[in-house]
């Protein structure tokens, strides 16, 4: 019998402030049978230890990283002790990476503020973002623009970038997303380095120039720009959305639990506290909103990846079933050898399959919508590492990750232009 349990569904609000971390731990539990997930239930359902989930647990075997804060130590690592859970500590202070982060980055804007030249390695704000994004406009003009396709909830502009080399609006499309989960930074520094790699790439990199010779890409590097400012500003872990909701006073609304796929199915809550509440109906949020409208706008959509951390997995539908897709056989061949180029960099390795099958059960998700509204090659990527530094992977890595991920996007986009449908 297989055991799914999805934790996100009962953690309550994010711990609020930048400085409430200090000798936070993050705990990885194994479970290994029915008896302990029970137990696991137990400790997660308490209200009184105030844990955040990092890494959900599907499949017996896979690990969950639990955030625990510095008060509760002691009370969990004793439930764990007694009811006999394997666990191990992977983070013994996450103030000490805050900080270490926080260091970096004001050092970066320093360095960056006398050159005048962004870095792709290290994390920026969303105004450094969105300022590149115009600067890679402006220097490749005939090739990229800088498009709104809509607002968030908090009224922050949403930039794609557009790398076109044909005519007309509606040629067969990619879209790259980045960043629906804001905490997930090592996404958009990605997405921000793929940008530079296709306009710098059209003309000279073989590759770069056949995709966009046959297909247009659109980049969105930040899919939830409230979250993200708000992650730099007050809660470094923030995960979803900002919007307010009537009769909760916890904010925001897991948006890649908000696509109109299998709305408010399993692997999702309808507790406005949790990680994973779904929202008051399918494209409540007015992010997610600007993305559906506008590719179904444009209608000639071939191919949806979305970039997640942290895992090192890469993913296709479904999500919201075991059920497998009809186009199973093939987007499974693609991912796998998407993986394999990725891995050949460095030595990455990524475990490949569908959603439900290889993490969890969760509905409304971009890729199942994009795949049931007739996107067939739809992907979800889940970034460096497996959980030795979780969300806080070092500015040192950025470059390294991006490299061998683009291996994987380009194997994926060149089968795609392969097999235009």
């Amino acid at each position: 019998m297989k055991w799914i349990l999805f934790l996100g569904a009962l953690i309550g609000p994010s711990l609020c402030g930048r400085e409430e971390f200090r000798g936070d731990q993050v705990f990885r539990i194994n479970v290994r049978n029915g008896d302990e997930i029970s137990k696991l239930n137990e400790l997660v359902n308490s209200d009184n230890f105030k844990l955040n989930l990092w890494k959900s647990f599907s499949n017996l075997g896979l690990p969950v990283d639990i955030l625990v804060p510095s008060v509760n130590l002691q009370p969990v690592e004793f439930f764990l002790k007694s009811q006999g859970l394997d666990y191990s500590v992977t983070i013994e202070d996450l103030q000490v990476l805050l900080d270490k982060e926080n260091e970096e980055m004001q050092h970066n804007e320093e360095q960056e503020r006398s050159s005048n030249n962004f870095n792709y390695g290290a994390y920026h704000s969303l105004e450094g973002i969105y300022q590149e994004m115009d600067s890679i406009a402006r220097q490749f003009p005939d090739l990229a623009s800088r498009v709104k396709i809509g607002h968030s909830f908090e009224n922050r502009p949403m930039y794609v970038l557009k790398f076109s080399a044909g005519e007309g609006s509606r040629r067969p499309a990619i879209w790259l997303n980045a960043g629906i989960h804001s905490r997930e930074w090592i996404s958009q520094a990605t997405a921000m380095w793929t940008a530079r790699k296709i306009a710098s790439g059209y003309g000279k990199d073989p590759a770069v120039t056949s995709i966009l010779e046959k297909m247009d890409i659109f980049l969105l590097p930040v899919a939830n720009p409230d979250g993200y400012v708000y992650t730099h500003t007050h809660n470094r872990l923030w995960r979803k959305t900002r919007s307010l909701h009537p009769g909760s006073s916890c904010i925001g609304v897991d948006p890649n639990r908000n696509w109109n796929a299998s709305f408010a199915g399993g692997g999702a809550s309808d507790n406005p506290c949790s990680e994973v509440y779904h929202g008051p109906h399918a494209n409540s949020e007015v992010e997610v909103k600007s993305v559906v409208d506008f590719i179904q706008k444009h209608g000639n959509f071939k191919c949806f990846i979305d970039l997640h951390s942290y895992s090192q997995l890469l993913m296709y539908p479904y999500g919201y079933t075991e059920k497998k897709a009809q186009d199973a056989v093939e987007l499974d061949k693609v991912a796998r050898l998407a993986a394999k180029a990725l891995a050949s960099l460095s030595g990455t390795q990524y475990q490949v399959g569908s959603t439900c099958t290889t993490v969890y059960k969760a509905s409304g998700s971009s890729t199942d919508w994009a795949y049931d509204n007739g996107i067939k090659y739809a992907f979800t990527f889940e970034l460096r590492d497996t959980g030795h530094y979780g969300f806080l992977l070092p500015a040192k890595q950025i470059i390294p990750t991006a490299k061998e991920t683009w291996l994987g996007l380009k194997t994926i986009m060149e089968h795609v232009r392969d097999n235009l449908y």
